[in-house]
């Protein structure tokens, strides 16, 4: 089964898909710096830099498909052009990005797609543009449903939510979302922050290198899965910190935020996520893409670019590239690939079904 991935950032979607047995043809994006971590870590997939509103973009995924046959669109299209254009203005310039991925579809016919975007998008405009969407893929020959779901309940130890709407070609089947895995309702439950990086060196004392070495052995199922066969530890720096904030940041009892500091401290920053510490006992609270204002359960630090990288399900051998912030972004703007894997395994399940009739 090949995949084309569009929007892929550093490429947390279709690493998922690569987990379920999909190939990766391309990934394109335009933010350079996540197409190198992209090219890293996906097997041979090509990486374009490119613009998704113009036609040349279509002309250039074409010569790199050639006579290949996609069988998947994954895409996490931008949705800000509808929040200033509204339901009736749905083919507005603003608007283009989000017509690309429609257009791809009309182009490759693939027999699924899968497009995610932030929960809130169901909502705007009271579902209007949610329903367009639906109703624009239904027309052109697909049967699309959309669902919010939450990454912890596919193993991610993160309360993430994201909006994903698949899409199944008519003669092939019906959307059917994987079902939840951990947490209510099951006999597994959620995957915790310990359970995530409880294994990792603690950066107490020295900040650490790019390329370290792990300080002790594993202690869950999910570090083991992380590691898998990995022997080096990339991208677990920590941040030098001010003594200032370590003192702020110690007085937060763990799992709670600002409102638990004294009077008087830390007040320069009072916002609703603002010193907020994890709890290593739950699943952590959505990582963001610049990491300021998360903590670390214990220690007196935000998380480094790999202890937030296992929180999103990264495995330790998929290595992020470019300044730290950079990789700070790439990590918290990625899907969790536990999440794409759940969706791939999802789709080949129905077309599977299908092909057996």
């Amino acid at each position: 089964m090949n995949a084309i991935d569009l929007f892929a950032g550093c490429g947390g979607l279709s690493k998922g898909f690569m987990d379920a047995g999909f190939n990766i043809i391309v990934g394109v994006d335009n933010d350079q710096d996540a197409l190198n971590t992209f090219a890293l870590n996906h097997n041979g997939a090509k990486p374009l830099n490119a613009d998704l509103s113009k036609q040349e973009t279509f002309d250039k995924i074409k010569k790199i498909v050639g006579d290949r046959t996609i069988d998947v669109i994954i895409a996490g299209p931008p949705c800000q052009g509808f929040s200033l254009t509204g339901p009736r203005n749905f083919d507005d310039e603003r608007n283009k990005l989000y017509l690309a991925v429609i257009e791809m579809v009309k182009q490759y016919k693939p027999k699924a797609f899968i497009i995610e975007n932030v929960p809130g998008m169901a909502t705007l405009y009271k579902g209007q543009i949610k329903e367009e969407i639906l109703k624009r893929f239904r027309d052109i020959g697909y049967n699309i449903d959309c669902k919010i779901l939450k990454a912890c309940d596919y193993g991610v130890p993160q309360m993430r939510k994201r909006l994903i709407f698949m899409g199944i070609r008519k003669d092939l089947g019906k959307p059917c979302f994987p079902k939840a895995e951990f947490g209510p309702g099951t006999d597994r439950p959620y995957r915790t922050c310990r359970d995530a990086i409880s294994d990792l060196p603690t950066r107490n004392t020295e900040l650490g290198k790019n390329k370290d070495v792990y300080s002790q052995d594993t202690a869950t199922e999910y570090q083991k899965m992380m590691r898998k066969n990995c022997m080096v530890l990339s991208n677990h720096v920590a941040t030098n910190h001010k003594d200032f904030v370590k003192e702020t940041i110690a007085l937060v009892p763990e799992g709670g935020n600002y409102k638990d500091l004294p009077a008087g401290v830390g007040v320069s920053r009072s916002f609703h996520m603002a010193w907020t510490r994890l709890d290593g006992n739950a699943p952590a609270r959505t990582v963001d893409t610049g990491h300021r204002n998360l903590f670390h359960y214990k220690l007196n630090r935000v998380p480094t670019v790999r202890e937030n990288a296992r929180i999103q399900s990264f495995p330790d051998d998929f290595v992020f590239t470019g300044t730290r912030t950079k990789q700070d972004r790439q990590v918290g703007n990625a899907v969790p690939p536990l999440l794409g894997e759940a969706l791939g395994k999802a789709i080949l399940r129905i077309i599977g079904e299908k092909n057996n009739d």
